[in-house]
């Protein structure tokens, strides 16, 4: 069983700066594709991104391609999620999510672990 727990999330004004990560505990983390989805509230859960077991990929939604960047370290089994130039809009509780896929993973269905999720609030 893998456990993943996000931390990082907070309050920022608009056109700031954050950064979340994820650490996985109770499996291979270096073999998962990992990624980022957000739920604020009143709307379904969205994709962010997602990068590849070995860093080689990555992928972001169109919502946030230039703004925000996907990382991780397999020695410290954590995913990052840096998020710039933050926008109202980007407040949201924000899930890291692990799946089996050798791929890039952008479907909800495509994860099997997430973690429990942290508060992302941006103040305009």
């Amino acid at each position: 069983q893998v456990q993943l727990v996000e931390s990082g999330g907070g309050l920022v004004q608009a056109g700031g700066s954050l950064s979340v990560s994820c650490v996985a505990s109770g499996g291979t983390f270096s073999t998962y594709c990992m990624g980022w989805f957000r739920q604020a509230p009143g709307k379904e859960r969205e994709f962010v991104g997602a990068i590849t077991w070995n860093s080689r990929n990555t992928y972001v939604a169109d919502s946030v391609r230039g703004r925000f960047t996907i990382s991780r370290d397999n020695a410290k089994n954590t995913v990052f999620l840096r998020m710039n130039n933050l926008e109202p809009e980007d407040t949201a509780v924000y899930f890291c999510a692990a799946s089996f896929k050798n791929l890039l993973a952008v479907t909800f269905d495509s994860y099997a672990y997430w973690g429990q999720g942290t508060q992302v609030t941006v103040s305009s």
